[in-house]
């Protein structure tokens, strides 16, 4: 296979993607890794744009996420968000995992806010949830469903109370078809 090339193949799979932490908060429009790619005092932010950038650019399609080599002497995180205001991360000499936790506690969503919004979207996701505390709080405001009855009056071969009875319409005197 073709994309099983090249240094750590597993980086491009969709289960390593997948496992990635990293979630952006809503603020977060850019973020810039600056890093060197020589010497010790950059080998962490190293290790962090080899391992973990390919995860947190799968995870935040939304965010634009640059890398810059070499053009400082120092490696850092530069985010800004929407506000216009920068969040400036120092990643000096420290280790890639180091680097994640920051990250993940300074511009990443909490736990609990990842859980609350899998649970939002799963109310979302299927059309079939309908009611209180659902996007939609009728089955009448689905695309291509009958009106509500109580705005538009239901056709007589579709309420209840005439099923059985001979159709006025039917030229043959018959009784009217259930739908």
């Amino acid at each position: 296979m073709p994309f099983m090339k090249g240094p750590a193949p597993i980086r491009r799979t969709l289960k390593y993607l997948n496992a990635g932490r990293i979630h952006f908060r809503e603020q977060v429009k850019v973020v810039t890794v600056n890093y060197l790619t020589h010497g010790a005092p950059g080998k962490g932010a190293r290790d962090f744009v080899f391992w973990h950038l390919p995860q947190m650019q799968y995870k935040n399609p939304d965010v634009q996420i640059l890398t810059l080599q070499n053009m400082t002497p120092t490696p850092f995180i530069r985010a800004w968000l929407e506000s216009g205001e920068d969040v400036i991360l120092d990643v000096d000499c420290k280790s890639k995992d180091e680097i994640f936790n920051q990250v993940l506690r300074i511009l990443g969503k909490t736990e609990e806010k990842l859980a609350e919004e899998a649970r939002q979207a799963e109310k979302r996701d299927n059309p079939a949830n309908f009611g209180f505390g659902c996007p939609k709080h009728c089955m009448c405001e689905v695309p291509g469903q009958v009106p509500c009855p109580s705005i538009v009056k239901l056709p007589n071969e579709m309420r209840a109370k005439h099923r059985g009875r001979k159709h006025k319409d039917d030229p043959a005197g018959g009784y009217a078809r259930l739908w």
